[in-house]
């Protein structure tokens, strides 16, 4: 049997179910329900929700919490609990506590949306990689897994098995197998049938990557909520794919608000710059004209001087000197004539020099630039340039900050989730994986480990206790069982 024959298989008996629950009204409303906050990361919430004795929520089911006294209602997903007590991730907050809330649980809409993601990958082939998944195909068919035998073994470079009677032993040589598809630069989907098991899974990978010097909190990313707060001395909430998302646009807010800072100052400062330096290239013209009119008065008493001398020597003056100074109209009338033109038009001078020096004090204190305004101006210019101007500093001011999910998830190296949940989550579906690694796999079924397997390009890890295939029965389809 082939994956498609799989897919159509699982998709009916999903279909089939989802009629079953629907006609029989199983999605009964829970009332009376106690809600309580446990803690947020970004825009989603954990709440933790006590419900009357004998009710129960399946993991991964998706909800309504209706809080009392006509409060809005916000929709959500069970990621586990124990007993009559569920964690619900959230995507609004309905406070910190509220009693006799009403949930509404929503189990066939789950099943209408995994059963329509097993018929869009029969109708889409060229969408998904139904490859890898055709070796999975004879392991799922077979209630006890004998199909692996006529599939891929142990050592298939398409289908690898992880089979161990330890849990402790089957993690450590996940986390292993994880660091090298890291080092090989490898996209990995890590699923695991619960919550509980995702978060352990993904404190052993995180430590054994502390231990070989990883930075396992840029490449690993738990994609819901974790329920933990520490497993094997590492904080995995900070391993959230929210909290890890919320983190990056809280950067990326903080350095779009610096940078708007920056060309705010950038547009504060031109016009006073420019204002500067038109009032600096004035006080140079001012201080040419300054200079000219103090070489012509210099000029001037020079001549003075140099008339002065002549008078003051005139008779004393041999003939032929008086004669020549005489010839060019040099005499004692002529020169005092002189000393008066000099005279005046040093006076003149004089009094243009005096409104220069008022215009060059005025100028002065118009033209200074304050000590660090240079400097910071010259940093700001220098960073605008660098970011390619203005104009496109304002197109990425302008730009709306979009959270985009699949490109954010798209650049984590390992995600981590349930089966289920990358069954039934749109967001999947839209992404694509370069090897997938089922962690505990007999415990998941086999319509979420196939739509796993759909989206991966080279490679399947199947981890767990072979003899758990025929304790879980979720592997063969009831046509195989009845067989």
């Amino acid at each position: 049997m082939t994956a498609r024959d799989l897919l159509e298989t699982w998709a009916l008996r999903l279909e089939s179910e989802q009629k079953r629950v629907s006609g029989a009204e199983l999605d009964q409303p829970i009332l009376h329900v106690t809600c309580g906050l446990k803690h947020s990361i970004g825009t989603l919430h954990l709440y933790e929700l006590t419900l009357p004795p004998g009710s129960f929520l399946e993991h991964d089911t998706p909800i309504s919490i209706i809080p009392p006294d006509d409060m809005e209602p916000t929709e959500g997903i069970v990621l586990g609990g124990q007993g009559n007590v569920v964690f619900v991730q959230t995507f609004d907050a309905i406070g910190q506590s509220c009693a006799n809330a009403t949930v509404v649980p929503d189990r066939a809409g789950f099943l209408a949306t995994s059963a329509k993601r097993l018929r869009d990958m029969l109708a889409q082939p060229d969408a998904y990689r139904l490859g890898p998944a055709d070796r999975l195909a004879p392991l799922l068919e077979a209630p006890t897994g004998a199909g692996e035998l006529s599939g891929a073994g142990a050592g298939s470079s398409i289908l690898t098995t992880v089979w161990s009677d330890e849990l402790s032993v089957r993690r450590q040589r996940l986390a292993v197998l994880a660091i090298e598809l890291i080092r090989a630069n490898k996209l990995i989907l890590v699923v695991c049938p619960d919550h509980q098991a995702a978060d352990a899974l993904v404190g052993s990978i995180a430590r054994a990557m502390k231990a070989v010097g990883l930075m396992y909190k840029t490449w690993v990313s738990r994609y819901e909520m974790a329920l933990a707060q520490q497993i094997e001395g590492i904080g995995i909430q900070e391993l959230g794919f929210e909290a890890q998302m919320h983190q990056f646009y809280a950067k990326s807010r903080a350095e779009k608000a610096a940078l708007r800072r920056k060309y705010d100052r950038f547009r504060e400062l031109t016009p006073v710059l420019a204002y500067k330096g038109q009032k600096q290239k004035d006080l140079d013209e001012v201080r040419l004209l300054e200079w000219r009119l103090l070489t012509q008065v210099t000029d001037l008493q020079a001549k003075i001087k140099e008339v002065n001398a002549t008078l003051g020597e005139y008779e004393n003056l041999p003939l032929l000197r008086r004669l020549s100074l005489q010839a060019v109209g040099k005499n004692v009338e002529s020169l005092h004539q002189y000393l008066e033109l000099y005279e005046s038009q040093c006076v003149e001078l004089r009094g243009e020099l005096d409104v220069a020096k008022a215009r060059i004090d005025e100028l002065v204190p118009e033209a200074a630039v304050p000590k660090d305004m240079r400097p910071e101006f010259d940093e700001l210019k220098e960073e605008i340039v660098r970011l390619g101007g203005t104009k496109k500093i304002r197109e990425l001011l302008a730009a709306e900050e979009d959270t985009n999910r699949q490109a954010f998830i798209q650049n984590r190296r390992l995600v981590v989730t349930t089966a289920s949940r990358v069954l039934s989550d749109p967001l999947f579906s839209r992404v694509r994986f370069d090897v997938l690694i089922a962690d505990e796999a007999p415990w998941s079924p086999a319509a979420p480990l196939l739509a796993a397997a759909g989206l991966v390009r080279e490679r399947i890890v199947i981890s767990g206790d072979q003899r758990d295939i025929a304790a879980a029965g979720l592997w063969a389809s009831r046509e195989s069982q009845l067989k």
